[in-house]
């Protein structure tokens, strides 16, 4: 049975609707949340894609319009709910103008993570988690594709996406860019920040928006949601 703590506003005076609310929120609190770190990605179309499959769907959508530029983008976005931080990491191939192709994976951490540095720092690290795939020799495979087409303005540029900026006065992230770039960069490879780190803070975060409520629901909200944006 929920116990009402004393000085709680009652469930009747809370209204039906609340009254519900109320409920969820003290039974989410209850119940315990396993630690998840997929490995595999996912879209509308296919789930369990190993990142040799992802490497793959990339391969084809670049052949398939090869005298084009590319940029291939990776970004992690994290939202706090009751009882876990869920952290998404998105990978993109995007022609820019021309559509493109995306997965991605979650992360289920256990706990509610308050500390700004910590949730960015986390994000960063599972974002070059998935980076360290695409190294020297499959970034050439892709660079291959676009080779031949350099002088039509083809190209291929890969960016890492840390979703913080770095105007002070609109972001509390803005003391920790220097430090994230800086692990970026490290790896060689170009990070984006806010605004142009699209990714990180729009399409990651489309599916950090719903809480981890177990394998059923999440099937249900991966069905509900398109993987193609234009």
């Amino acid at each position: 049975m929920v116990q009402i703590q004393p000085g709680s506003p009652s469930l009747i005076s809370l209204g039906k609707e609340e009254a519900k609310l109320a409920l969820k929120a003290t039974l989410m609190k209850r119940r315990p949340f396993p630690m998840i770190h997929e490995k595999v990605f996912r879209n509308l179309s296919e789930r369990n894609m190993t990142l040799d499959e992802v490497f793959g769907r990339i391969q084809s959508f670049m052949k398939s319009d090869p005298r084009v530029p590319y940029r291939l983008i990776i970004g992690t976005d994290a939202q706090v709910h009751v009882g876990h931080t869920k952290f998404i990491t998105s990978i993109v191939i995007h022609r820019p103008g021309r559509g493109a192709w995306f997965c991605y994976r979650q992360v289920i951490v256990p706990r509610e993570i308050g500390s700004i540095r910590e949730k960015l720092g986390l994000e960063t690290t599972f974002s070059q988690e998935i980076a360290t795939y695409f190294n020297p020799a499959r970034r050439a495979v892709l660079e291959d594709i676009v080779m031949p087409h350099v002088y039509h303005g083809a190209e291929l540029q890969l960016f890492i996406d840390i979703d913080a900026g770095t105007d002070a006065k609109r972001n509390q992230t803005s003391a920790f860019v220097a430090d994230l770039v800086g692990r970026i960069e490290a790896m060689g490879m170009s990070a984006r920040v806010k605004p142009e780190a699209i990714v990180a803070s729009s399409i990651s975060n489309r599916y950090t928006k719903t809480p981890y409520r177990g394998p059923k629901a999440e099937k249900f909200f991966v069905e509900a949601h398109g993987s193609h944006f234009a």
